[in-house]
């Protein structure tokens, strides 16, 4: 019998079926000698003996592989065989060496895998670079480095324009030892430039007086005491630097989206740019919110025009964060970002567990920032001096925005932490770019406050109070009234209505010596007209939005009335019941309890409502402005006693104004004014469906309608907030300014009353 060698296959387990299963997997894989096989070779055929047929399938016969009785030439079991034997040559573009995809060298052609290849090969200083398996001589399409004979190289390679000198393949910048000469890049350097701290001018050292960067050199070095200047002048310098460095300041803060000045804007910016190039520009947020362009565009349209004007920085408002609760969270300010032309900076917000921001935030200064970035701070070089420039945004967004999981830490704590780092990188020239407020709330933040307890800030570029000062405000004293180096605080008001200007000088040691700043009124400039041409489309499609009627007809005016709008004025909406407050929870109460009658009252923040309504047809567009934060309607499942308490917060700033004055509908709500916080409610009281007024009880449930920023806690509702984290909260996302407009349409005649809703009983 003849005998034979088997390879055991064992099979996959759901295969093993039995012993004809496993005959056939040994079969395919027998190896047979030439001693004693059963085969033989014949006319160049290998057959079996006995009967002289064709083996067929694949055989090893004599350390040959055959292929139905032939020599095999092919791949099998990923070798290559040629004429039955493990072959050396290129078969189907795959170079093979005794059988195998050959790595490596081959009549000076590198190949990886059997394929002609780019890439290293070799050790260490036999390593050589091939580029489709040729040694590279000339320049890496990937690293930029020159190459020759596959290694990396010193010595000039191209021609012309491109001709440039390589030092181990590295484009050489540094000074040549042989020659003196400074290269940059691989080219001689061409006009003054810095090396090692000495000063080149072309390819070689500076001879000779000269300034740099606002820096006096006496030949290579910085100048140091009496110099004489080319054209004669005699002066006195310290460290190269001539007496003070003087900066400039343009800002702007609280636009709110207020682009029909956009183009006056520009023009007060060309013209101060024109005089003065390197002034900076900088913005201190609260560039969202409040006009029609918002409610449309998102930020673009103010974005476009921005971009234009070159900011050199902005902060965050707020307001940048009132989209954090819409369906798409804060794609919008994402967006902003990304678009800009400019770094945005905010020590104390970070964006890092929201996804939307990743790989646009980082919680650094910056001395290169990227523009579409956020910092903690950023270095400017101007004149050759450094100015640090970093952010604060104030913590009361957390209750009066929509920011989300974007967390906001303590200003103090952190605005100290950006000064140390800016004296680490030798930066003694600070502004904080804030937007905290000129004198809000002390207890939250404020820059006066900021400017009291925070050493080595130098300029206070603010914003959120809508503050207008016409002159700069100097703060020399610290929070213990001592003497301190002063911090100057700029802030220009509101909705573009002007730009603000500052020119401060600072001394040798970086401290404030002079300042003088003003408020530029924006309204009797020429427009610019590129300015012009960006905003029109914009402008156009708002003519379409803003004249659209929604079918209703305002009788009289609908006042918005606000504290400050004059001297006398006492009424306000964010401390008293008006006609606009009543219409608008009407259209809530009357929108919600469709969705579920168990409503009883409907409540209305009045800093979520932003402008009046003129006397005549309503148009979308004053609809929209009147409720501009694309807020959603929303209901709470409340206790008595919780309501009472949420009607404690927003009586609490009373007769002051509060954004968090609530507006209330289906119900009376009576306070006593001269009660300490906190104990001012006297009564409040729901209209049944019989028409009665009925007190409410402090421990039973009732369902209250409000927008979806209120019943979050915002304006600092804690007590909704505490519902809205039990599941108490049902968000019905409906838009407020749509159901205001269906409100109003469903009325068709408007005349503004008010019904003694909210009363003060001490007046």
């Amino acid at each position: 019998m003849a005998k034979h060698n088997y390879k055991f296959v064992k099979p996959a387990a759901s295969l093993i079926l039995g012993a004809t299963v496993l005959i056939g997997s040994l079969a395919t894989s027998e190896s047979v000698d030439a001693a004693s096989s059963k085969y033989q070779v014949s006319n160049s055929k290998l057959v079996v003996k006995e009967t002289g047929k064709t083996v067929k399938g694949y055989k090893q016969f004599n350390s040959k592989l055959y292929k139905d009785g032939k020599l095999y030439t092919g791949l099998k079991g990923g070798m290559y065989y040629k004429n039955g034997k493990k072959g050396t040559a290129k078969y189907k573009g795959v170079y093979y060496s005794k059988g195998k995809a050959f790595t490596g060298v081959k009549s000076n052609t590198y190949y990886k895998n059997g394929k002609v290849a780019t890439g290293w090969y070799g050790k260490d200083s036999a390593q050589i670079y091939y580029v489709k398996g040729k040694p590279l001589t000339g320049i890496g399409a990937n690293s930029g480095r020159y190459f020759k004979k596959g290694k990396l190289s010193t010595g000039w390679y191209g021609d012309g324009a491109k001709r440039t000198y390589y030092v181990q393949g590295k484009p050489f910048t540094g000074i040549a030892e042989k020659t003196g000469r400074y290269f940059v890049k691989g080219k001689l350097n061409v006009g003054l430039a810095i090396f090692n701290g000495k000063l080149f001018n072309g390819e070689k050292l500076n001879t000779g007086v000269i300034q740099y960067k606002n820096v006096w050199y006496k030949d290579s070095t910085i100048a140091n005491g009496k110099i004489t200047t080319p054209d004669g002048k005699e002066i006195n310098v310290v460290n190269g630097v001539e007496k003070n460095f003087a900066l400039s300041i343009m800002h702007t803060n609280d636009t709110h989206a207020h682009l029909d000045n956009a183009a006056k804007r520009t023009t007060a910016i060309k013209n101060i740019r024109a005089k003065n190039p390197d002034a900076l520009l900088l913005d201190a947020g609260d560039v969202f919110s409040g006009t029609l362009y918002f409610n449309e565009f998102k930020g673009q349209a103010d974005l476009k025009l921005m971009n234009l004007m070159g900011y050199d920085a902005m902060t965050f408002g707020n307001h940048e964060f009132d989209l954090g609760s819409s369906p798409e969270g804060h794609q919008a300010l994402a967006d902003f970002i990304k678009g800009a032309n400019f770094p945005f900076i905010s020590a104390n917000v970070n964006f890092s567990a929201d996804a939307r921001f990743t790989g646009l935030f980082t919680d650094l200064i910056s001395s290169e920032p990227e523009k579409g970035k956020i910092y903690n701070g950023i270095v400017k070089e101007i004149n050759g001096e450094k100015v640090g420039i970093f952010g604060l945004t104030t913590e009361e967004t957390v209750d009066i925005a929509s920011p989300g999981s974007i967390a906001f830490e303590n200003y103090i704590t952190e605005a100290e932490k950006a000064v140390k780092a800016f004296e680490g990188l030798g930066v003694d020239k600070i502004i904080a770019l804030t937007h905290i407020g000129f004198d809000d709330n002390a207890e939250i933040d404020n820059d006066l406050t900021l400017a009291a307890t925070v050493k080595g800030i130098d300029v206070i570029v603010g914003g959120h109070s809508h503050t207008e000062l016409k002159n700069p405000v100097i703060v020399d004293q610290d929070i213990s009234k001592q003497k301190k180096d002063p911090t100057v605080i700029v802030q220009a008001y509101q909705y573009s209505d002007y730009l603000g200007t500052l020119d401060v000088e600072f001394d040798s040691k970086g401290t404030v010596v002079k300042s003088n700043g003003e408020l530029i009124a924006l309204k009797t400039l020429t427009d610019d007209p590129e300015a012009v041409a960006i905003l029109k489309p914009y402008s156009d499609k708002l003519v379409e939005v803003n004249n659209k009627a929604i079918g209703a007809v305002a009788k009289s005016e609908l006042e918005n009335p606000r504290k400050d709008n004059s001297a006398t004025d006492k009424l306000s909406v964010r401390s008293n019941e008006t006609a606009l407050g009543n219409i608008i929870t009407d259209g809530m109460l009357s929108k919600a309890k469709t969705k579920n009658k168990d409503v009883i009252m409907a409540l209305q923040n009045g800093g979520g409502i932003r402008a009046g309504i003129d006397a005549g047809e309503i148009t979308v567009g004053e609809v929209i402005t009147v409720l501009p934060f694309g807020n959603t309607l929303a209901t709470m499942t409340l206790t008595g006693a919780d309501l009472k308490q949420g009607f404690e917060t927003s009586f609490k700033e009373y007769p002051a104004e509060s954004g968090g004055f609530l507006h209330v509908s289906g119900a009376k709500v009576e306070f006593d004014s001269s009660k300490p916080v906190g104990q001012r409610v006297v009564s409040i009281k729901y209209k049944d469906d019989s028409g009665n007024y009925i007190a409410i009880q402090d421990g039973e449930n009732y369902t209250v309608a409000t927008n979806a920023f209120t019943a979050k806690g915002g304006d600092g509702y804690d007590i909704f907030a505490k519902a809205y984290a039990e599941g108490r909260v049902t968000d019905l996302g409906l838009s407020d300014w749509e159901n205001l407009a269906e409100h109003l349409t469903s009325l068709k005649e408007i005349t503004p009353t008010t019904e003694d809703r909210i009363v003060d009983i001490a007046k």
